[in-house]
């Protein structure tokens, strides 16, 4: 059985991390291909509005294998030269897919979130917590660097500052800490935790499909682009909106007092 487990459920796609006797530990060679051919799949299916990312058994994901570190094996086998490769084709192709998934993104951390595991999570849109849920980045303990990226994700969902101390120590923080330094949205009981997670996919499903994924990519390339330039993409998506059905039902029912039915058109 590979990694992932997907389910639909209406709009909502369920990427479920399927390694529990790991922690679902990662990645191990062909995981890499399994993101990818997840997220495209998900881009290209006009149904998918929303994707929730959990992980199956008692973690979200307790990152590297370091067993395999230790042996120089897998991912950390041969020259340093052969070691970037792969990063380049595993580990940065989990992450790239995930990025370039053009609706948004809830993890539902349901566990340990660390390392990889926890960069995963904060390359999410939004992030429902467990509380039993812990966020922790350790390289330096193990005497490595974030290879995954996770020096530009992590100080732009919390800041410079917690992103250093995350880093520069090591330590793990519980989920009322990341809920307190913004790394999650909210924290709830860890029985309701899927509930929680897919009720708030069920309300960002119930928006135009098209809008959906231009507000999303309007608000990545707001962290990036200037003012300027982002005038400009508005204008631009703005003006494709207005030509569409879902545009004309949204003002319709908005002024009949009733409900929108979008439908991608």
């Amino acid at each position: 059985m590979g990694l992932l487990q997907i389910e639909h459920r209406g709009a909502v796609a369920v990427l479920t991390l399927n390694r529990p006797d790991k922690l679902n530990a990662l990645p191990e060679l062909e995981d890499g291909e399994a993101f990818r051919d997840a997220c495209e799949a998900f881009n290209a299916d006009q149904g998918v509005r929303c994707v929730v990312i959990t992980g199956a058994g008692r973690a979200f994901s307790a990152g590297g294998d370091v067993k395999a570190m230790q042996a120089r094996a897998e991912l950390f086998e041969g020259s340093g030269v052969a070691i970037r490769g792969r990063y380049r084709r595993v580990v940065h192709r989990i992450v790239r897919s995930l990025y370039e998934l053009e609706v948004p993104l809830i993890a539902a951390v349901n566990g340990p979130a660390v390392g990889l595991g926890c960069d995963i999570a904060a390359l999410a849109d939004l992030r429902v917590a467990s509380e039993q849920a812990k966020f922790g980045v350790p390289f330096l303990k193990l005497g490595i660097i974030p290879g995954d990226g996770g020096a530009w994700v992590l100080p732009r969902a919390i800041g410079y500052a917690r992103a250093a101390e995350l880093l520069f120590t090591g330590e793990l923080i519980d989920a009322a800490t990341a809920e307190r330094w913004g790394l999650v949205n909210r924290v709830v009981p860890h029985e309701r935790l899927m509930d929680e997670a897919m009720a708030l996919a069920a309300k960002i499903a119930e928006q135009p499909p098209h809008a959906l994924r231009l507000g999303k990519a309007l608000l990545r390339q707001g962290r990036e682009a200037s003012y300027e330039a982002i005038l400009e993409m508005s204008a631009s998506a703005q003006a494709l909106s207005h030509l569409t059905d879902d545009h004309i039902e949204g003002v319709t029912a908005h002024i009949e007092k009733r409900k929108p039915s979008f439908k991608g058109e």
